[in-house]
């Protein structure tokens, strides 16, 4: 499983995936925090009672959530298509690799790029308000807890797109999956919990810790244990269509 993962890395440089990685991290970054420069905005950099973070952590989540399902399925495309353009499957297979063991390999190692990059995306956007202005100190809790559950999010959605682009040569399919699940993501924002707990794209909404009430943003606890649940879902069901793929023969 190690070769295999090393295997990845080596298509990824020639895929240049870190390249569209960093594009796509330093475009959500600046989408997030393109209102702290405007005018309107800044008199509340020093209002505690405003909630300057939480609010922009809420507009981090929204960009994020739109974007995100993008990241995962151009990711998870990229370095599927590569198997099906040249004949990789067959060649994997002659080097003791079957199917889903490259599946899961890929899994792993565009997980272990897509940790920094959200690590920095977040640190971009908080650099990005305290460059603003905002005099309020910050709480790191609810944007280290936003972040573990974006990545893990997402690494959930790249294992959806890896088996969708292994599975269907035409990768538009697995980019369109893609896009309208940022459509959702962004819907799921707008309409009650319990609606977004069935659409998996809601879980971009569910991991939110910042909302809105009737006074205004504020932090919000998540729903954890419906979060741990889809996580788990998406685990297992992998690793089950993975172990299936072994038995395909292509």
């Amino acid at each position: 499983m190690i070769r295999a993962i090393r295997l990845e890395f080596c298509k990824m440089r020639r895929l240049r995936s870190g390249l569209v990685l960093t594009i796509l991290v330093v475009v959500v970054a600046a989408l997030s925090s393109a209102s702290l420069f405007s005018g309107g905005t800044r008199d509340s950099f020093d209002d505690p009672l405003a909630m300057p973070w939480a609010a922009l952590l809420l507009t981090y989540t929204m960009m994020a959530a739109m974007t995100s399902p993008i990241l995962a399925a151009v990711l998870a495309s990229r370095q599927t298509e590569i198997e099906h353009s040249g004949v990789g499957w067959t060649l994997a297979s002659t080097a003791g690799y079957s199917p889903g063991t490259l599946c899961r390999a890929k899994l792993a190692a565009l997980s272990m790029i897509l940790l920094p990059a959200v690590i920095v995306q977040t640190l971009l956007v908080i650099g990005a308000g305290t460059i603003a202005g905002i005099q309020v100190p910050l709480d790191p809790g609810p944007w280290i807890g936003y972040t573990a559950l974006l990545f893990l999010t997402d690494v959930a959605f790249l294992a959806l797109h890896i088996w969708l682009a292994s599975i269907e040569e035409n990768q538009l399919i697995s980019v369109g999956v893609g896009m309208l699940g940022g459509f959702l993501a962004v819907f799921a924002l707008l309409v009650p919990a319990t609606v977004s707990r069935f659409i998996p794209w809601g879980y971009y909404a569910l991991i939110s810790h910042a909302g809105q009430n009737s006074a205004g943003v504020t932090y919000i606890t998540p729903p954890y244990a419906w979060i741990a649940g889809f996580l788990v879902l998406v685990g297992v069901v992998f690793t089950l269509v993975t172990g299936r793929l072994d038995r395909i023969e292509r």
